[in-house]
């Protein structure tokens, strides 16, 4: 972070050095995205959640930045889980563009790591989605979040794991807990043989997130 803000002083000097230089329109607007982003890294870093850790490879480049989630409750609990970061030229007008790079089942996030988050929409019509006044920290803090509060089963982007979660969530309220103990063993056994929706996170964690 410092060495970009560094970098950018020193532009300042040139500029001022160069009156009669004129910057392309995209050249001002990556100019504006820096300078947000040397303060909002600085916001971020000082209000991480304990659960996140990121990491910028190249400390001129705060637009690229990888971000680790491991989650402490709840069904992903001991999974390590990668997301990457790119932040366009156009921020903080558009948001930034995130994909999980950990294989995940996770109803907000497909397997090949498309998101469903609400403030990563650039239109939305409830208006949950990204405004100007969003920063990065909102961003990380809204992706650590995708793993216990903003988990929702309810309008899910993988359809096929928001389904199997209610497959079982219903066939356990519909067990006849009080029927035959020969109905209630072959039921047990039945279940035996079903991966539920916990058990295939487990192994998804154990498998690509560790």
């Amino acid at each position: 972070m410092l060495t970009l803000a560094s970098k950018l002083k020193r532009d300042d000097g040139l500029k001022g050095s160069r009156a009669s230089a004129t910057a392309s329109d995209s050249t001002r607007r990556v100019s504006v995205r820096d300078r947000l982003l040397v303060k909002e890294v600085a916001e971020l870093e000082a209000n991480l959640p304990c659960t996140c850790k990121v990491y910028f490879p190249d400390p001129n480049k705060l637009h690229c930045f990888q971000l680790t989630v491991t989650p402490d409750e709840g069904y992903y609990q001991g999974g390590k889980f990668q997301f990457e970061t790119e932040v366009p030229d156009a921020y903080n007008m558009v948001p930034p563009k995130v994909k999980c790079l950990t294989r995940i089942w996770h109803p907000n996030i497909t397997e090949t790591g498309e998101i469903c988050l609400s403030l990563l929409r650039e239109h939305s019509i409830d208006g949950t989605g990204w405004a100007p006044t969003r920063t990065l920290k909102d961003v990380v803090w809204g992706l650590n979040s995708l793993f216990t509060d903003l988990l929702n089963f309810d309008d899910p982007l993988n359809i096929e794991a928001a389904e199997h979660h209610l497959r079982d969530k219903e066939l356990w309220k519909n067990i006849p807990w009080c029927g035959s103990t020969v109905l209630f063993s072959t039921i047990l056994l039945w279940l035996g043989t079903q991966e539920d929706f916990r058990n295939k996170v487990e192994d998804y964690i154990k498998r690509y997130a560790r």
